[in-house]
């Protein structure tokens, strides 16, 4: 990890899986760190993801549509992690106004107070690869066409749009990342809306049905949360970023059944069932799935560390230690 000595950083939705595990990183760089959090049920924020480093960072209860928030909280910051937003794909279609005002208008408003307060700031935004809706070949690069088909796909594609304007009209300093599936310790574990391996650990742990659409051949890339931070945190300071788009994910292709296999074999205990596709999932299911990141590895000294069996098992550990927290 680079040096952030004397780096002031602000973490939008960072009390949540991603934006704790970059503010306990940045903490351990030396780096500066306010998180800022409306802590929204039922998204992912939990005041204990940062307990253990609740002496030196702030945190403050507020949200990316709060406009006099943001002018005070962006100012003098080096860097914004901007990863506060709705995170169910179902729930966007069922209430596409809290995702457009949350997933859009939110990141405009952060966007407008960088301009304006904090122009030398550097942005970093986390989208996601269903922004590239129905996949036509694997591995996914950064040229792949753009074909969202949830509101939520469609704000996350508009809001990196966004970045891309104001990057190219402004020269706002923008790092854009599409997520593949991102999985680890601090997430919540309430629903199956954010990341299905914590979904799956949980229920393991409760030797409750693990259901598997379809016949689980599916491809997908999972990547570890420590692998992701980092990524984050080092495409911030690399000037070279700046402005650019990548895809983000372990760049390995596993498929759905073997991921879930891997949990049941990590906690021992769960049952696997095989089921048909939900009506309600038509427009989330977009095929084969996994990223290519030659790109991001040709401009940051960076690669995932962490296969699969070891993230789960890392997850696992966590989770049989602190679950009371997280359900």
């Amino acid at each position: 990890m680079p040096d952030l000595e004397a780096k002031k950083v602000l973490i939008t939705g960072g009390l949540g899986m991603i934006g704790s595990t970059i503010a306990r990183m940045l903490v351990e760089a030396g780096a500066a760190v306010t998180i800022l959090d409306a802590c929204i049920e039922p998204f992912g924020a939990n005041l204990f993801n940062v307990d253990d480093v609740k002496g030196k960072i702030s945190v403050n209860f507020s949200d990316i549509r709060d406009k006099e928030s943001l002018k005070i909280l962006v100012q003098d910051k080096d860097i914004v992690f901007n990863l506060a937003g709705q995170v169910s794909h179902n729930d966007s279609i069922t209430n596409p106004y809290l995702d457009a005002d949350i997933n859009y208008i939110g990141h405009l408003n952060v966007l407008e107070a960088v301009r304006r307060y904090s122009p030398e700031a550097v942005v970093v935004y986390s989208g996601s690869r269903l922004q590239f809706g129905t996949v036509q070949y694997t591995p996914v690069d950064e040229g792949h066409p753009l074909n969202p088909r949830t509101p939520y796909a469609l704000n996350k594609t508009a809001a990196e749009n966004l970045y891309r304007y104001y990057h190219e009209l402004y020269g706002t300093r923008c790092v854009i990342f599409r997520i593949a599936n991102p999985y680890g310790p601090r997430a919540q574990m309430k629903h199956s809306k954010y990341t299905i391996i914590n979904w799956f650990i949980r229920q393991a742990m409760a030797d409750e049905t693990l259901t598997v659409f379809g016949d689980g051949e599916q491809i997908r890339d999972y990547i570890y949360v420590d692998d992701l931070a980092k990524a984050f945190i080092l495409a911030a300071v690399t000037p070279g970023c700046h402005g650019e788009t990548f895809n983000i994910g372990s760049g390995v292709a596993t498929r759905f059944k073997e991921m879930v296999q891997a949990v049941v074999g990590a906690v021992g205990t769960g049952i696997v069932k095989t089921v048909d596709w939900p009506q309600n999932y038509v427009n989330v299911e977009t095929g084969d799935y996994v990223s290519d990141i030659s790109k991001l590895r040709a401009a940051i000294p960076w690669v995932p560390e962490t296969d699969l069996e070891t993230g789960i098992a890392r997850t696992y550990a966590y989770y049989r230690q602190f679950a009371r927290h997280y359900y």
